[in-house]
């Protein structure tokens, strides 16, 4: 889950070279407007427009005072 990480899955939808319109397309200076998901070979990484997943939460309903315990 790191957002800078060197082998990124291409996509237009992070691509330095596309504006994102909305409803999954993208307006690429190269191929003009594409899926989202979509890429090229002029793909150039934009770490700013990626939005990484939302974290895990902690399910504290099934924790009781056993997991905390030392023995």
């Amino acid at each position: 889950m790191n957002l800078f990480r060197k082998k990124i899955e291409p996509r237009c939808a992070y691509c330095e070279r596309g504006k994102d319109l909305g409803n999954g397309t993208v307006a690429c200076v190269y191929k003009g407007v594409v899926e989202d998901i979509y890429h090229c070979r002029k793909f150039r990484y934009d770490p700013l427009k990626r939005t990484p997943p939302r974290p895990a939460t902690l399910q504290g309903d099934r924790l009781n005072t056993e997991d905390f315990a030392l023995d």
